[in-house]
């Protein structure tokens, strides 16, 4: 239990500290091109405990649509829009809005996946969509365009993110999970190469020393290592206690971006990121297994 706690550990704080990463990555190179190299470089560690491990490399037949989609979900609609959102967004404020992922999650499920949608989930869908609106609320009366351009981007990312965590569970319940990532992050890094030679050729990139080390963090730790040890993790433990640890990165999110990029945290993001993170525990919580248990117990008392 000591290494399950350990990865939780080790996958909240870089994905904490990924967004001022990415914040300075970004400063030196183009959203695009970032994004591509990021998803390049995540994935060949895959393919080689893919190799290690003595597993198939090549697609079926069968499967090749299904991963172009989930690349195009998860790469394209995550990673780049989110990326070039956050050009123009604080990188704690990110962080906050990404992880309003699994409310989305919570109201997609109701309609795809037949998650019916009970009190505990609604009660927190209304609480962490309050506490969007504490963050977005001085944007919308201080209208800066690209601010809000930028937050509307991000929360076109976080629902991307949650429709591919969909997609992933209706498609892939029997597909090596090492083997999917590594081909939509590959198949995610060739779109978005073409992407940014299309959109991106005139953008000057300075490859100076912490955007490179920031590239290669996010490549190498943000994406290949917390995803083979958060798969590692839900292996060994419940997924809803594992996702508790959702909770905490929007936090680290926004006191790293204070710390090391000087970012302000006002009263009204310190509101909404309280209200997101109890929106995320009400919608990840296992209420109802929590009362079959207690209702077991005193039946069993009972008798």
């Amino acid at each position: 239990m000591f290494k399950v706690f350990m990865g939780i550990i080790s996958v909240t704080l870089i994905w904490g500290y990924t967004w001022v990463t990415m914040k300075i990555a970004l400063s030196d190179i183009p959203p695009f091109l970032f994004s591509s190299l990021r998803l390049f470089i995540g994935a060949v560690p895959l393919f080689i405990i893919l190799i290690f491990q003595r597993k198939r490399l090549f697609i079926g037949k069968e499967n090749v649509n299904n991963y172009l989609i989930m690349s195009l979900f998860m790469s394209f609609g995550y990673m780049a829009i989110l990326t070039y959102g956050m050009q123009f967004v604080d990188s704690g404020k990110t962080s906050v809005l990404v992880y309003t992922m699994p409310i989305f999650v919570t109201i997609i499920s109701h309609f795809k996946l037949n998650e019916k949608m009970n009190i505990y989930k609604m009660v927190g869908l209304i609480i962490g969509l309050l506490g969007l609106l504490f963050i977005l609320g001085l944007e919308i009366i201080n209208f800066d365009l690209k601010v809000v351009f930028g937050e509307c981007l991000i929360l076109i990312s976080a629902i991307s993110w949650g429709l591919a965590n969909i997609f992933s569970k209706i498609k892939f319940k029997h597909i090596d999970v090492i083997h999917m990532n590594a081909w939509q992050l590959i198949i995610g890094a060739l779109l978005l190469f073409i992407f940014s030679s299309l959109l991106e050729p005139n953008h000057s990139t300075n490859w100076s020393s912490p955007s490179l080390l920031s590239l290669l963090f996010n490549g190498l730790f943000s994406t290949s290592f917390t995803f083979v040890v958060w798969f590692w993790v839900l292996k060994k433990i419940n997924a809803s206690k594992a996702s508790m640890a959702l909770m905490f990165v929007p936090i680290l999110g926004i006191i790293f971006g204070w710390l090391q990029l000087g970012e302000k945290i006002t009263v009204s993001i310190m509101i909404g990121s309280f209200l997101i993170c109890i929106g995320i525990f009400m919608n990840t919580y296992n209420f109802t297994s929590i009362r079959r248990t207690g209702e077991q117990k005193k039946q069993q008392l009972n008798r």
